[in-house]
């Protein structure tokens, strides 16, 4: 048998979670010496220790783990929990894969402050065209918020057009107003050109209005690592006396399977002062 210090050291745990353990009667001592109170292990236990500290890591609760590693549950409930549990993780990983992207995208922009932009910023007037489009809101315009709203919305609307018979006729075109209710939300429009005739059905038909001043830029590679040309944009339209008029048009030109080699203008409304 090995004392509790000797365990804790095998088991690589420490004395203070296998005596909360044993308050808990998660893992009990093989022996205690009753004249001392001594707690004594067996190596047999730590088959059991390694099951609890998998189990409470992958995140269950201690009175999960005592139910799974006690066989107080079916093997078919332990099955969904595990499976459920794989699912939180992975969305965990994404989520935390997506905000490392953006923590790159937001020092890149740091790393440009002070500069303009290398990339050709001009001025041109945009003309109306007619568009196919579904419309969802997102919580906010950050990155994050958006991604998730409109990558779906698309998807969407390319399957509602070919069973309706509509064939695109030029590129996707998103774009954003304030929601109605407020509180930072943001309508998202995701569009694509048509010739279709105006109407409201699947998907809405209509004809986005041209715009008389826009200043535009060309962003290459995936809209999560648009933030550096945006904010380039945006110092372009500060530094050359023009004013903003509202959220950007994003036009997309080509869009390959690989979203590295997206290239998408960016068409932001603007007016002299």
């Amino acid at each position: 048998m090995f004392t509790i210090g000797d365990f804790a050291r095998h088991g690589r745990v420490s004395v203070r979670m296998l005596r909360h353990y044993d308050a808990t009667g998660l893992l009990r001592p093989a022996h205690v010496d009753p004249a001392t109170g001594y707690r004594y292990y067996t190596a047999a236990q730590l088959a059991r220790l390694n099951r609890v500290i998998a189990l409470k890591d992958l995140g269950f609760t201690l009175q999960q783990v005592q139910d799974i590693v006690d066989e107080r549950i079916s093997t078919e409930e332990l099955r969904g929990m595990l499976r459920l549990r794989r699912a939180e993780l992975e969305a965990t990983m994404t989520a935390a894969a997506a905000r490392l992207v953006q923590v790159e995208v937001r020092l890149r922009s740091i790393e440009s402050e002070g500069h303009m932009p290398t990339n050709d910023v001009v001025i041109k007037s945009v003309p109306a065209i007619r568009v196919a489009e579904l419309t969802a809101t997102a919580a906010s315009f950050e990155p994050q918020e958006i991604s998730p709203v409109i990558g779906p919305l698309y998807d969407e609307l390319f399957r509602r057009l070919g069973a309706a018979g509509v064939t695109p006729t030029g590129p996707g075109v998103a774009y954003y107003e304030d929601a109605p209710e407020g509180g930072g939300r943001i309508v998202v429009h995701a569009a694509v050109q048509v010739t279709a005739p105006v109407q409201d059905g699947a998907f809405r038909v209509l004809d986005l209005p041209p715009v008389d001043q826009a200043a535009t830029i060309v962003h290459r590679g995936s809209m999560d690592t648009v933030l550096p040309t945006a904010q380039a944009l945006a110092r372009w339209i500060d530094g050359n006396g023009y004013r903003s008029e509202g959220y950007p048009r994003e036009v997309t030109l080509e869009c390959p399977d690989n979203r590295d080699d997206w290239v998408t203008e960016l068409q932001a409304p603007v007016a002299a002062p």
